[in-house]
């Protein structure tokens, strides 16, 4: 059973910095897909940005130059580095693994920027 648990989430001002982590416990993390999602209250969930096991990403529009998306195999974990935040990146972020049928959540970390 896989479990995800993210970290890193606080309360910034507009242009700083902050960077999420993904700790994923279970067995073969390097073959999952990594997902990071985020949510803000009565809105669906939005994609955020993937990585892929051979370490290809994807972003959203709004991120892209902003957001890098990483892992590290060697310690099961991915990461968000979100750089120059804006206060439209308020939500709780949710980092999401899968691998063929295979999904699992994390519980969320909030991030906050004042506007």
């Amino acid at each position: 059973q896989v479990q995800l648990v993210e970290s890193g989430g606080g309360l910034v001002q507009p242009g700083e910095s902050l960077r999420l982590s993904c700790a994923f416990s279970g067995s073969f993390f390097s073959r999952y897909t990594m997902f990071w999602y985020r949510q803000v209250p009565g809105a669906q969930r939005e994609l955020v940005a993937i990585i892929n096991s051979v370490g290809s990403t994807y972003y959203v529009d709004s991120v892209k130059g902003r957001f890098t998306i990483s892992r590290t195999n060697a310690k099961n974990a991915a990461y968000l580095q979100m750089n120059n935040l804006q206060p439209e990146d308020t939500a709780v972020y949710y980092c999401n693994s899968k691998l063929s049928r295979e999904e699992y959540w994390g519980q969320g970390t909030q991030v906050t920027v004042l506007s």
